[in-house]
């Protein structure tokens, strides 16, 4: 009987395993985390990361890794120069450690038998409607064919026009492209404080958020992360883009003994973000890596008619217009502050929504002596904030 009892039980587990849902996981790895706070790459500290990735990846899920630490390799690699504080100086290493880098996450999973494929980025790549989509093929076809993607912003050619900005918002901008289930921001503390821990003993740990709002943003504000470019504060943009997609998104320790696989197992692990009950369609997701073409600022109504009342963005409600842009660009919508409340796609040049604002829809032909309908920026293609 125990014999059986014992079969039953495996059978039992077997099953289980089988019907767990296989999911698609986002891992960033900032340089801090990479590096565990030195001037080098602490490859015993990537080697239990990949060990962790390589258990998930065998038990079915689809991992994709954003990986810091281009500049620091190369620096490392070089043996430290001495360079002048510049834009070369820093294109310079990212160039020599990128291969490095590569290089080292594919020996080190090869030690699994896993194999990887690299992707460059740059916001010029994920601006585009057509290349957001091509970026978005090829990341399903490397893991459709069981390879994980390892992404990096391509720092060696990039410029403050192009940059993304930092890891923290490219991995979020990568799980979109995957649409994947969660997000995990790997880094040198165990996650969001009450305050910053490293100056506040009284500062503590919040272990869930349900939605992010401005006294949260101060409190990331006045928290950094570690060596890398990217602080708290752009963690939780990371974490507010990533939750509109209906992407759960973790913050936590990259040196917590299994931290990678407790929290695609929902174990309690760092500041969880619950994503979004009603995510944005598919359709939108690429306005979140479109450039800010121009902005629009709004009267009080129009911004409770789009906040509230979910509507369209009509002329009528425009009080004035910046920049120049051409119709079909991404626009940011904004308070009479500058605040920004949302972004879409105008339907009208900047020079149309000068004439028409603070005009009735049905006027616009009347005014500029066309139409393309009667909203400024359509509801299908707006996003808020």
């Amino acid at each position: 009987m125990d014999g059986i009892y014992f079969v039953i039980n495996d059978l039992n587990k077997s099953i289980a395993m089988k019907n767990k849902k296989q999911l698609t996981v986002v891992v960033k790895l900032g340089t801090s985390v990479l590096t565990s706070g030195t001037k080098q790459l602490d490859r015993a500290r990537i080697v239990e990361l990949i060990r962790q990735c390589s258990y998930l990846h065998q038990n079915g899920h689809k991992i994709i890794i954003v990986t810091s630490g281009a500049i620091a390799a190369g620096r490392e690699y070089l043996n430290f120069p001495n360079l002048p504080n510049t834009v070369a100086s820093k294109q310079l290493l990212a160039s020599v450690g990128q291969s490095k880098l590569i290089q080292l996450w594919e020996q080190l999973f090869s030690i699994y038998k896993i194999y990887i494929g690299q992707m460059l980025l740059t916001r010029a790549d994920l601006e585009d409607r057509e290349r957001f989509l091509n970026a978005q093929d090829a990341l399903k076809a490397m893991l459709d064919n069981n390879i994980i993607p390892v992404i990096n912003e391509n720092d060696a050619v990039a410029t403050a026009e192009i940059k993304v900005g930092d890891n923290d918002n490219l991995s979020a901008l990568a799980a979109i492209l995957a649409e994947a289930d969660k997000l995990l921001l790997l880094t040198d503390i165990e996650g969001l404080y009450t305050a910053d821990p490293r100056t506040d003993h009284d500062a503590k740990l919040i272990e869930e958020v349900s939605q992010i709002d401005d006294s949260l943003r101060s409190i990331a504000g006045d928290s950094v992360s570690g060596l890398g470019t990217g602080g708290m504060s752009t963690k939780i943009q990371a974490a507010e883009v990533a939750g509109s997609a209906g992407i759960e998104v973790i913050i936590a320790a990259g040196s917590k003994e299994n931290v990678i696989i407790d929290a695609v197992n929902n174990q309690s692990v760092g500041t969880r973000f619950l994503p979004q009950k009603t995510p944005l369609e598919h359709r939108k997701h690429w306005l979140y890596g479109a450039p800010n073409a121009g902005k629009i600022i709004l009267d009080d109504g129009a911004i409770n008619a789009i906040l509230n009342n979910g509507s369209s963005l009509l002329p009528k409600g425009i009080i004035a217009v910046e920049k120049d842009f051409s119709r079909g660009e991404v626009i940011d919508i904004c308070d009479k502050s500058g605040r920004r409340i949302a972004r879409g796609v105008s339907r009208y040049n900047s020079d149309a929504l000068k004439q028409i604002a603070g005009h009735h829809s049905q006027q616009i032909s009347q005014i500029i002596g066309y139409e393309y309908g009667a909203v400024a920026v359509h509801r299908n293609d707006m996003i808020i904030k």
